[in-house]
């Protein structure tokens, strides 16, 4: 069992790494892209996406949802949503740790370097994306608990990261690395919240 696991997590690994690679190496290719497919109704339409892409909307969904499970006494979704809090809030601040201390300007600022700039200047707060990371977190954590629920809510961090390259705010690279992160702070949560979930379920039916 520990084998097969190790062998899944080796191919995981390998999946990720050739996805950032090919991120990086079509950054260019996608920002002229979508330089070039411009409209002010699809850019109107990615701002409100990119808008409820950013945190305090994801935190107060979780919120309430949380609030609602409380109050039903539902253990089970109480800890699944506030677990994805959590993956959340540990891909936020491990996302924002990276702009400071690797500081990327966005495909929209107007300059000859690829990397460096000031560290606390939002404009060179590119890599990786803190919309997608967070809210990559937020849902895998869900699709980690429940396949079905989770797999429909997937395209929602898809949908905002497609929003942040077509606003500019983003590179190609800087979304892949984000959502590999956020998945990572899911699988990190999850590894150990839900396995109490598990080991409660396991009691209740032995």
């Amino acid at each position: 069992m520990k084998g097969t696991a190790v062998f899944y997590g080796l191919i995981a690994i390998a999946i990720a790494a050739i996805a950032i690679a090919l991120g990086f190496y079509f950054d260019d290719t996608v920002r002229d892209f979508v330089a070039q497919h411009q409209t002010p109704a699809l850019r109107s339409l990615m701002r409100y996406v990119s808008l409820f892409g950013d945190w305090p909307l994801h935190t107060a969904l979780g919120l309430l949802l949380l609030a609602i499970a409380w109050i039903r006494d539902g253990k089970k979704w109480t800890r699944i949503f506030l677990a994805m809090l959590i993956a959340m809030s540990l891909a936020g601040v491990t996302g924002n740790v990276i702009k400071r201390t690797i500081p990327r300007p966005r495909p929209s600022v107007h300059t000859d370097m690829r990397w460096g700039g000031p560290h606390f200047n939002s404009k060179y707060h590119s890599f990786p994306s803190g919309h997608v990371d967070a809210s990559t977190a937020f849902f895998f954590t869900l699709f980690l608990a429940n396949r079905r629920i989770g797999l429909a809510c997937l395209p929602i961090p898809v949908l905002i990261g497609l929003s942040r390259m077509y606003l500019g705010a983003h590179y190609l690279s800087d979304v892949v690395c984000a959502v590999v992160l956020g998945i990572l702070c899911a699988l990190l949560v999850a590894h150990f919240l839900f396995r109490q979930i598990d080991d409660q379920e396991s009691r209740i039916r032995n």
